[in-house]
């Protein structure tokens, strides 16, 4: 499965959002096959804080821990945030 984080907008700042994406995306995230690979794509992303990423990443890396990938992206708020959330989690996010 590809979550294409542009279907929820383009600037993702607060953590109620992100909670609240989790939670509207959550019913799709449960139809996922036990060996299914998930993937987030940033494409279209322009604006990605730590906040909502830790909202939306964190219980994603939970839930699929080996099968989580996050596609690579050049976008500056992108790479700051997923290195803040690898630094407060103690945790790396697996990317393609």
């Amino acid at each position: 499965m590809i979550i294409h984080l542009n279907k929820f907008g383009s600037v993702f700042t607060s953590r109620q959002n992100g909670k609240e994406s989790y939670a509207a995306f959550l019913p799709t995230l449960n139809s996922v096959g036990v060996d299914e690979e998930v993937i987030v794509d940033f494409e279209g992303v322009s604006v990605f804080s730590p906040s909502w990423g830790d909202e939306f990443l964190t219980p994603l890396q939970q839930k699929f821990g080996d099968r989580l990938f996050l596609k690579v992206s050049q976008n500056p708020s992108v790479i700051l945030t997923l290195s803040t959330l690898e630094k407060i989690n103690q945790a790396k996010f697996k990317r393609m």
